[in-house]
């Protein structure tokens, strides 16, 4: 591979970065990313020698807010679909692990209407 070419990263590379790790075989799960690039657009791998797929720094920026979304968030594919489409996606990209106070006010107000509709019929 070229110098410009070491910017991408293989499927395997990005599923170790994604610990995306069959529990049972302990082999990587690549079989998900390719999943995940055919429901989700905005994935592009690059297509070099061999039919390999390598993904750049972009690709497996968004691979890990679909597997935050999908794996510790429980969003549905439609719902990651969704926030992807959102120009700002309301994730904090610093650690993917805190959403944005609108969310959470959404998230508090379903609650506890959910605990009124439980006090309310006992």
């Amino acid at each position: 591979m070229s110098e410009e070419d070491k910017k991408y990263k293989s499927i395997g590379d990005v599923a170790k970065m994604l610990n995306l790790i069959n529990k049972n075989t302990g082999k990587l799960s690549t079989h998900t990313i390719r999943f995940w690039e055919k429901e989700f657009k905005q994935i592009k791998p690059h297509i070099f020698s061999g039919k390999r797929r390598y993904f750049d720094d972009n690709s497996i920026k968004i691979l890990k807010k679909i597997k935050y979304l999908l794996k510790d968030r429980g969003m549905t594919i439609k719902g990651v679909k969704k926030q992807l489409k959102l120009n700002n996606s309301k994730l904090d990209d610093s650690n993917n692990k805190s959403i944005n106070s609108e969310i959470i006010k959404t998230k508090l107000n379903k609650i506890s209407n959910l605990l009124k509709v439980i006090k309310k019929n006992g």
